[in-house]
């Protein structure tokens, strides 16, 4: 049986159609539609429900050499209220999850991971501890919104001074409160967008919904759903695990070498991926050139010759051009190279382009 977030009630007064995602009742979409929660986003503002999302606390003076050994990325000079981007990957390389981490102080982090990896994360996690560190799942007590679009920041300035929220992207500000809310506010998000997310008390989630719904009508927020936040993120080319990778996949593979230090001492995974060497298949952005819309799983073709599958499709609503990112063939990744992608049988004309495929400004 699906689990229920903090903000359920509100949905369905809201007219959120709702749908099994990740093992959680999540609305779709509201009465608005996909569309026009897109593009909202991209030119004024939507609210969403990411109350599904996993947090976890590691405490400890061991707590910083544990998040270098589980994460691909480097936490040595990590600063407090700075966010930080990672992978966590199996021995033999394959990705176990993505997400972020934030420092509140040097024995003190939070992670954030995907839902549905909520449980194997922690198991994961909690088995490759290192000394002196504790692991919490603080997840059930944990409501998060997320605030996207480039009119957030005036929407926020109805309720706390503007100086007194994060200024630089992957920042955050652990403790603000905003009309008797305690909440802390990042300046991240998965849209591609200006934009924050907000953290608070899994009971104070309506009312705080209410607060920013109230504040925004003059700005132009609506609430949107897991459609529109899937063709936001799709358009900004940001991996969504399970399609862009899995377990199979390496942080490498799925173009995630930003966030991969192999220069560090040692983390789980790395020596595998050292022994790997350069990936022979990669990500990269699809624009179709034919008629017809890509989709996930589909195969893609060079001159006849198979070279990979499509991760994520999609019609783009604010590009309004058809996308997909795939994984293929590196020897096939050059920009401008031509393919076709099957779609139901019919081989739709399609080539390759630089990702992201937005990008703000």
């Amino acid at each position: 049986m699906e689990k229920i977030t903090p903000l359920y009630q509100t949905h369905l007064v809201e007219g959120g159609k709702m749908v099994p995602f990740a093992g959680y009742l999540l609305p779709v979409q509201y009465p608005t539609g996909v569309i026009a929660e897109h593009m909202a986003v991209r030119t004024a503002c939507g609210l969403f429900d990411v109350s599904h999302m996993g947090e976890f606390v590691f405490r400890g003076e061991g707590a910083l050499a544990t998040l270098n050994h589980l994460l691909t990325n480097d936490f040595t000079n990590m600063a407090a209220g700075r966010v930080r981007y990672t992978a966590m990957c199996l021995s033999d390389g394959g990705t176990v999850d993505d997400l972020v981490i934030y420092k509140f102080a040097d024995d003190c982090y939070l992670a954030v991971v995907n839902a549905a990896n909520r449980g194997k994360d922690y198991a994961h996690m909690a088995a490759n501890l290192l000394a002196d560190t504790e692991i919490e799942d603080i997840s059930d007590n944990v409501a998060q919104l997320a605030l996207q679009g480039p009119n957030a920041k005036e929407i926020l300035a109805h309720l706390i001074d503007p100086e007194l929220l994060p200024q630089k992207y992957y920042t955050a500000v652990r403790e603000v409160i905003l009309a008797g809310i305690p909440c802390m506010i990042s300046r991240t998000g998965y849209t591609g967008e200006f934009g924050y997310e907000l953290y608070t008390a899994a009971d104070d989630a309506p009312r705080l919904w209410k607060l920013l719904r109230d504040v925004g009508k003059e700005h132009g927020l609506i609430p949107c759903g897991l459609g529109a936040r899937d063709t936001l993120r799709l358009e900004a080319a940001m991996p969504l695990y399970g399609h862009e990778m899995d377990e199979a996949v390496t942080p490498l593979e799925a173009g995630l070498d930003f966030a991969v230090k192999l220069q560090k001492p040692e983390f789980i995974g790395r020596d595998a991926l050292l022994a790997a060497g350069a990936p022979k298949r990669v990500r990269v952005g699809l624009k179709a050139t034919g008629r017809g819309i890509l989709r996930e799983e589909q195969d893609v073709y060079c001159d006849g010759v198979k070279i990979g599958r499509t991760t994520s499709g999609t019609f783009a609503p604010y590009l309004k051009q058809a996308i997909a990112m795939a994984l293929v063939d590196a020897a096939h990744t050059t920009v401008g190279t031509a393919v076709e992608v099957d779609v139901r049988g019919r081989r739709v004309p399609a080539e390759i382009v630089p990702l992201p495929f937005y990008k703000r400004g």
